[in-house]
């Protein structure tokens, strides 16, 4: 096989190729756990370059003490196996890192945990990948008049399969098949590359099949894995470009999570009623934009399943809806699994991004800005600049209302910094803190609450009492000076504090609970 060059640099393609698809596997993987933060991929970026140089430097020197290349393709077979190992294996081992770091990490878990998870599950089979580059320019220079071309053709060869590794996966295999199958697929490139040279070279071929046996049972295995345990009976889980998706049910209600850590990004009860969380307090904007006299129109950028769209036409009948929504798979979903129905006069849904719709629109009453989830807030969506938009966009009694998602107790927190940059771009801020959330509403008119407590003084029933409730919960909000702009927003770190401080209480609780058992009383507890 060494004589046909061919299939060296076929082997060199493959293996550009087949790193970029594991990186962008592994960011889909981490995703249920660690969420796709900036934070998180710059884990993923950082770990895989170390892997990298690590493996160039073994292959390197492993091709100077033994040129036969039996060794290298023997290290192809062990990455297939591990990275088809990957799909079944992943989430337990994740599982095991963070019970590990439960016990005795402090601060900053959300950092150790997804940079040892992402250590021990993708540097091995990377560097045995990184070993590929320096192994095959020892087996093509034939003579050193022809190196520099050589190498400058085996590096174009590895460029172009990262270029081609890196669209396959986020364009076609991931949304089309899944992560599973994404990772399972490029492990069969590897394995079938490594199994032709042996099969070829005719020795070795026991151990190419020993690899094939081993890595179809881990993707018959992996295949129908769910990535991420869940605290209901998982109906759907798939990826899209943006997300990795996974809706649960149980007896009440049904609920969608994307890459998030803590928390759902939907829920849906299935008797119609509210679901007397934070999710119900944004209903509380029509009645202070309109009141009860006319039916508002809506936008609501981040539109996710609809939910609050349903409430939005369920409460204030004659209401006309705009959604954006940058993810179709999830609306799709809003349509097949949570009841918004499909080209209603009053409802229309646009596949787009929030800021962007901003740019051509009209004006609304009520403009509910529900994009942000955990630490991966959208940085363009957390600005004075874009605020100010929203604010130009909103009819004269127009209100804002905007869910946070996440609520510190500590000063200077991310929950500070957005309602100080909203409260630079409106008149009047309002804050409703409930259950770890915070609800923001920003208006200009001075008659909104006026007129949201008329529209209550005579109603009864579950939705006067809890708009009620909220009216109890609404703080006026001081601004401060800790603003967001389009040139600097740290959200990601600034999520993170509060990440560290969600984790901290529940880590308090565990390791109590946990004091003075064995491992297996610990595992015991843990799973009861």
């Amino acid at each position: 096989m060494l004589k046909r060059k061919w299939f060296l640099y076929l082997t060199e393609f493959f293996a550009g190729m087949s790193v970029m698809a594991i990186e962008l596997g592994a960011s889909r993987l981490l995703a249920p756990y660690f969420s796709s933060s900036q934070i998180v991929w710059t884990i993923i970026i950082g770990a895989i370059m170390i892997a990298m140089a690590l493996g160039n430097l073994w292959g390197g020197r492993s091709a100077d003490r033994n040129p036969s290349p039996d060794r290298l393709y023997g290290r192809l077979l062990i990455a297939a196996v591990w990275v088809a190992a990957i799909p079944f294996c992943g989430k337990y081992v994740i599982a095991l890192i963070s019970l590990l770091l439960a016990l005795l990490a402090g601060q900053q878990f959300l950092i150790w945990a997804s940079l040892l998870s992402c250590l021990v599950l993708f540097v091995f089979p990377l560097m045995l990948l990184g070993t590929v580059s320096p192994s095959l320019v020892k087996y093509t220079v034939n003579n050193l008049g022809e190196s520099g071309k050589t190498v400058g053709e085996l590096n174009a060869l590895n460029t172009v399969g990262s270029i081609i590794g890196t669209f396959t996966p986020t364009f076609l295999t991931i949304p089309a098949v899944g992560t599973a199958w994404t990772f399972l697929i490029f492990a069969g490139i590897l394995l079938a590359i490594a199994s032709c040279y042996f099969l070829f070279e005719r020795r070795g071929r026991i151990r190419a099949a020993v690899a094939a046996v081993l890595a179809v049972i881990f993707a018959f295995s992996g295949s129908t894995a769910t990535f991420a345990f869940t605290g209901g009976e998982t109906v759907y889980e798939d990826e899209s470009i943006y997300n990795y998706l996974q809706v649960t049910e149980t007896e009440k209600q049904i609920s969608l999570s994307t890459n998030v850590l803590f928390g759902v990004q939907s829920v849906l009860v299935k008797n119609g009623k509210l679901t007397g969380m934070y999710y119900d307090y944004a209903l509380a904007a029509p009645l202070m934009a309109c009141g009860r006299e006319t039916p508002p129109r809506i936008l609501i950028l981040g539109f996710g399943t609809g939910t609050y769209a349903l409430s939005c036409r369920r409460y204030f009948p004659g209401c006309t809806i705009d959604g954006v929504e940058i993810d179709n798979k999830i609306i799709e979903l809003a349509y097949t699994r949570f009841g918004v129905p499909r080209n209603a006069p009053d409802l229309h849904v646009t596949e787009f991004d929030g800021r962007a719709f901003l740019r051509g629109a009209g004006r609304y009453d009520v403009i509910m800005v529900d994009a942000y989830r955990d630490i991966t807030f959208p940085f363009q969506m957390s600005s004075v600049e874009f605020f100010s938009e929203v604010r130009d966009h909103l009819t004269e009694n127009g209100v804002a209302v905007i869910n946070l998602n996440m609520r510190s107790q500590k000063e200077n927190s991310i929950g500070d910094y957005l309602c100080d940059t909203v409260g630079a771009a409106f008149d009047r801020v309002y804050v409703a803190d409930c259950e770890g959330n915070r609800e923001v509403f920003a208006f200009s008119d001075g008659e909104c609450l006026s007129r949201f407590e008329t529209a209550l003084a005579e109603e009864e029933g579950e939705f006067p009492q809890m708009m009620r409730k909220v009216n109890r919960a609404l703080t006026p909000y001081t601004p401060g000076k800790l603003l967001l702009t389009d040139d600097r927003a740290p959200v990601e770190l600034l999520g993170m504090r509060v990440i560290d401080e969600l984790i901290a209480e529940e880590l308090t609780y565990y390791k109590q609970l946990l004091a003075g058992h064995s491992v297996p009383e610990m595992i015991d507890l843990l799973t009861e």
